[in-house]
């Protein structure tokens, strides 16, 4: 009797435990936040810091980060991982690019997502029919996009001068709102909705926490698996329009950076590196945390080198503390 009171007692402190950490994981995003904002607001006074100007620099050059990151997040929810993404941004820009410069704007649009749609389909249905794991895959599709992207330029840059399409796509505005903020609210909006409303987004993180019994429960984990890598390279794809459209072209280095940037803001957000937790807000303000440390970096005075030094141990940070968690 005294054991059974005993364990009773011991699996009601860990439950409770469990509730505590995970308040602690939807908080500490936002927290890091206010805490990083809040330095360079008066560190940087003198150099405007929060200036209508800067602050809207910050949305704009995190706006392509933020929406793959929430796309992020429901792939990492889901314990898959997708290393295509920033060859993806490179090949889509290219393509769009490139179409515009003899079609309409929305034949390249079009084309463009369905590109990010059909890379997503690739690397879910490979992941799935080879037994691989997702990381592998997604690592030989990377290699290949960042080849094709090469290829179908020759290497230059190519010009957008479509001012409809870089103007929903990166510089306009609607009254005093950028347009890329609008992307990033609207797919902020959808993301949230999806993740807590509805039975994909709890399906996607039952088959990250615990894939077997996701199965057994009855959940199609294989066609789950899929639509995860989907999501990623779809909001790749998007994040792909945007970056064309706010530098009116693209180049074949487009998004060569921004994988480890993407996890990183991700997994700030409380989004587990191993499955089975999601934060699609998170996320969001994950990406914008990193803006804004790459933008006070950039006002102090820090080299190219110096601020990748600091993301470095950003990345280092966010997955030693999930890889913890996990342990624990």
């Amino acid at each position: 009797m005294e054991l059974r009171i005993d364990q009773a007692v011991k699996d009601r402190s860990t439950v409770r435990l469990h509730g505590v950490t995970t308040r602690l994981h939807s908080i500490v995003p936002y927290a890091g936040f206010i805490i990083v904002l809040a330095y360079f607001s008066v560190a940087l006074r003198s150099h405007g810091f929060l200036s209508v100007n800067n602050l809207r620099a910050i949305v704009e050059q995190t706006a392509p980060i933020a929406v793959m990151a929430m796309g992020y997040a429901f792939t990492l929810g889901a314990g898959e991982i997708d290393l295509s993404i920033g060859a993806t941004v490179a090949l889509v820009a290219l393509t769009a690019a490139d179409v515009m410069q003899y079609d309409s704007s929305v034949v390249g649009v079009v084309l463009a997502l369905l590109i990010g749609l059909g890379v997503g389909l690739l690397n879910g249905f490979l992941t799935v029919l080879l037994r691989v794991p997702s990381f592998l895959v997604t690592l030989g599709v990377m290699t290949a996009l960042e080849g094709f992207g090469e290829l179908i330029t020759n290497q230059n840059a190519v010009a957008v001068s479509n001012t409809g399409f870089n103007a929903i796509f990166g510089s306009g505005s609607a009254g005093p709102f950028p347009s890329l903020l609008i992307w990033v609210v609207a797919i902020l909006a959808i993301g949230t909705f999806v993740m807590r409303q509805t039975r994909l987004g709890a399906h996607l993180l039952a088959i990250g926490g615990n894939r077997e019994s996701a199965a057994e429960l009855g959940l199609p984990v294989k066609r789950l698996r899929i639509t995860a890598l989907v999501i990623s390279a779809f909001t790749a794809a998007l994040a792909g329009l945007l970056y064309t459209g706010r530098l009116q072209g693209a180049q074949y280095t487009l998004g060569g950076t921004d994988l480890l940037t993407v996890i990183a803001a991700t997994i700030i957000g409380g989004t587990s590196l191993s499955g089975g937790r999601a934060s699609v807000p998170g996320a969001f303000v994950g990406a914008l945390l990193l803006g804004v440390l790459n933008e006070g970096l950039i006002l102090m005075g820090l080299a190219a080198p110096d601020q990748l030094v600091a993301e470095g141990i950003v990345v280092i940070v966010a997955v030693g503390l999930s890889l913890r968690e996990k342990g624990e």
